[in-house]
């Protein structure tokens, strides 16, 4: 067997001749010749071939497990927010308490601080307002019917869709959601959109309380150190 072009083209002839007469010499059966090897760089394009990699199916607890973190990722930034609006409806209600109790009665005395404790107390209730919003719950209409649940458009996980329903319309709907796992999967999405939904305005209005505090803040306290300034 030869491995070189030049070899099969000089010696492959003359080696086919020498196999002819042999076997017209002893009678030999007709020799297959044998097939050339495959050159060097084939080899190695054959060696280097990528395997063909089967895409790997998701595990149902990996699932599990990623709604359950998403799930209290978004109670614990909803649990932040109304940590924060406590703390500037706190801070604010401590704030118009001082004012109005020190200063109330002394604007008779000094009517330029009039302007300047009348901006500082709009500030104040400006963000507790905000405060307020951002707590505030909504809840919807807390019932369902046999047709929501056949075409798979309520989602029993929150309270807000059942919470006026009897307990035995409840578990016959957690028993047919149940029993598919699109419409559960499909109620956990929701309930996860939606918890996301309550957190952006949630946190929307908790931007707006903060910002109207600390800009409101500083306008007071400059009206307050111009009143002071131009007595």
């Amino acid at each position: 067997q030869y491995f070189t072009d030049y070899a099969k083209e000089k010696f492959e002839p003359i080696k086919q001749e020498q196999i002819k007469i042999a076997e017209e010499k002893y009678g030999l059966s007709h020799i297959e010749p044998e097939k050339p090897a495959p050159h060097r760089h084939e080899e190695k394009e054959e060696h280097n071939q990528p395997e063909k990699k089967t895409k790997p199916i998701v595990p149902s607890r990996g699932i599990e497990t990623m709604f359950r973190t998403t799930s209290a990722n978004h109670f614990t930034l909803s649990s932040m927010a109304d940590s924060k609006a406590n703390i500037m409806i706190s801070v604010n209600s401590i704030i118009i308490s001082i004012t109005v109790s020190v200063l109330f009665d002394k604007l008779t005395l000094y009517p330029y601080l009039i302007i300047p404790t009348a901006m500082l107390i709009c500030v104040c209730l400006s963000t507790i307002i905000f405060a307020i919003l951002a707590t505030r719950p909504n809840v919807s209409g807390g019932v369902f019917t046999k047709e929501d649940i056949e075409e798979k458009k309520t989602n029993l996980l929150f309270f807000g869709n059942f919470h006026k329903m009897r307990l035995e319309e409840y578990q016959w709907g957690m028993k047919e959601m149940m029993k598919d796992s699109d419409y559960l999967y499909g109620s956990m999405i929701k309930d996860i959109y939606f918890l996301g939904v309550v957190l952006a305005r949630k946190y929307r209005y908790l931007r707006i309380s903060y910002t109207i505090f600390m800009f409101g803040l500083i306008v007071a306290i400059s009206a307050f150190a111009v009143a002071f300034a131009f007595q």
